[in-house]
């Protein structure tokens, strides 16, 4: 409960970060302020079920001019929060023919509800149903002032938001990870078997040894990332490689609880394999892995034909 709490959950704590870059003076005051203040709360309507969410130029849903209005049509899917928000920020392609292509998506604001947002459904997932739903939009009529940011900087828009969206995941990831860690060190020192303490044996050691040398990595590297965002600085590069190594770092860590503490972990008597079920979609969401590992290699080869080293590849500290 801790980032509902603090107002810091997803898609509420992204959405205030692109309504407070994004956002005129009175879209601030109508959506950012309740938001911030913890009176409403929002979702980030952006993937769709027929194509890649790695890929938003291939976004089908469509918005239409229609006067001084814009009419849009499309389905949505995983929109996280979707269930009890108050507005939504809807991903739509106003420009099919836009060259580049990451130029034909814009960002509309979206009262809810309203005719023409329909929530087909929570999909239900590995982890049990979590407000992920599947949106049906058709005929939403939306004022041409709902439009967010500029006209075919949706997909500016869109990867702006994620880049501190993405880092927020891994500091909620990394709350998740030191508790599977904590637990597998205290299961550690209280279980006895074959002459001597779980904390004896040179397997459990390496097992707790190499989830901490990941943890501070994980660590030191959305601090980093971070300190690039507030400074205003690139940022990007950083963010995709927190990305991927907290994820997975979450998934190992969390694995490895499980495997001390044996059936016992893989029970529902303890937190592991709730923990477990739900790390799985940290290297899904906001980026597949694979993504991240493309961007961060095309980086570095980048790097290295423009100056011949890999400094900038990792971190650019020393």
């Amino acid at each position: 409960m801790g980032p509902y709490i603090m107002n810091a959950q997803a898609p509420d704590e992204g959405n205030m970060h692109t309504l407070l870059h994004a956002a005129n003076p009175e879209q601030q005051e109508k959506y950012l302020r309740p938001l911030a203040e913890g009176r409403s709360r929002s979702c980030f309507a952006m993937t769709e079920p027929e194509v890649s969410g790695s890929d938003p130029t291939l976004i089908q849903t469509r918005a239409e001019k229609d006067g001084d209005d814009w009419v849009i049509n499309g389905h949505k899917w995983f929109i996280s929060g979707a269930k009890g928000a108050r507005f939504a920020i809807l991903i739509a392609c106003t420009d099919p023919d836009a060259d580049p292509p990451q130029a034909r998506n814009s960002a509309f604001l979206v009262d809810l509800p309203q005719p023409g947002w329909e929530i087909v459904r929570d999909i239900d997932t590995m982890a049990g149903m979590g407000n992920h739903c599947e949106i049906r939009v058709t005929n939403l009529r939306v004022p041409n002032s709902a439009m967010l940011g500029e006209r075919g900087h949706g997909h500016l828009l869109g990867q702006y938001r994620l880049g501190p969206a993405r880092l927020a995941h891994c500091m909620r990831w990394i709350g998740n990870a030191e508790v599977a860690l904590e637990m597998m060190v205290d299961r550690a020192l209280n279980r006895y078997t074959h002459g001597s303490l779980l904390a004896d044996k040179q397997a459990i050691q390496w097992m707790i040894s190499e989830s901490v040398l990941e943890m501070y990595a994980a660590k030191l590297m959305v601090m980093h990332a971070a300190y690039l965002i507030e400074n205003g600085l690139p940022f990007k590069h950083e963010v995709a490689m927190a990305k991927y190594h907290v994820a997975n770092t979450l998934w190992r860590t969390v694995d490895r609880a499980v495997q001390v503490h044996g059936a016992l972990g893989y029970s529902t008597d303890t937190p592991l394999e709730r923990l477990l079920r739900n790390a799985r979609s940290a290297r899904l969401v906001d980026g597949a892995d694979e993504v991240h590992l493309q961007t961060i290699a095309r980086n570095t080869i980048g790097w290295y034909k423009a100056e011949g080293n890999t400094r900038k590849a990792t971190g650019d500290l020393l």
